[in-house]
């Protein structure tokens, strides 16, 4: 069987004849250690092709899952286009929101408490989030009040303490206070979401761009 190129693990099942006495048994023949080479190098091969198959189909399951966001979306568009508050909120994630590919987030980021309210709406709204899955981060200057900055973003939003998450500082000193309560951001976890805004603004440009 070793000379017909059988590995170790084969001759074992079949004989039940341990791995470690085969090899001691065969370990000064050239030929099997010949064998026992081109085995590991098939092996080596075959692991390569199974992980770059478990790789494609991951990718091609990850693109499907993509798509269903996207065709969802342009099925709600025509409902929605026409709704100021769709329409506010799909403007201003294109303007100030994070489109990038890399992340899972739907993100905004601005000093405008209006607009953070508006995000907010448009999320909970349009697009069915949960209040409670919000999170909102600030940034803030140095001399600035922590407390002060969370009480007044708690007071616009409406949203509690315990969905803030941690406070950025930025680094160095400023005399003066340039933003009074900071730059607030707010996050929305889940790749879906940021999928259909992403179509969305897609379908409103190309609307726009009709007119």
């Amino acid at each position: 069987m070793r000379r017909r190129g059988k590995s170790y693990r084969y001759i074992s099942a079949k004989l039940l004849i341990s791995k470690g006495t085969l090899s001691e048994w065969f370990k000064k023949f050239k030929w099997s250690e010949d064998i026992k080479t081109r085995l590991s190098k098939e092996a080596e091969k075959n692991t390569r092709k199974r992980i770059a198959q478990f790789v494609a189909g991951n990718q091609k399951k990850w693109h499907d899952w993509r798509e269903g966001h996207r065709f969802e979306a342009i099925n709600e568009y025509p409902k929605l286009k026409d709704d100021p508050l769709f329409f506010s909120g799909v403007m201003l994630y294109w303007s100030e929101g994070d489109t990038g590919l890399k992340g899972g987030n739907t993100r905004l980021t601005n000093t405008d408490p209006r607009m953070i309210r508006i995000f907010i709406d448009f999320a909970t709204k349009i697009c069915g989030v949960n209040q409670k899955l919000i999170k909102l981060g600030l940034i803030l200057y140095p001399d600035l009040n922590e407390a002060i900055c969370k009480s007044f973003w708690i007071k616009q939003t409406g949203l509690p303490l315990g969905q803030f998450y941690k406070t950025q500082i930025i680094k160095g000193y400023h005399p003066t206070r340039r933003l009074e309560y900071g730059i607030c951001i707010i996050r929305i976890g889940g790749v879906g979401l940021k999928e259909k805004i992403k179509t969305w603004i897609d379908l409103c440009a190309n609307d726009l761009m009709r007119v």
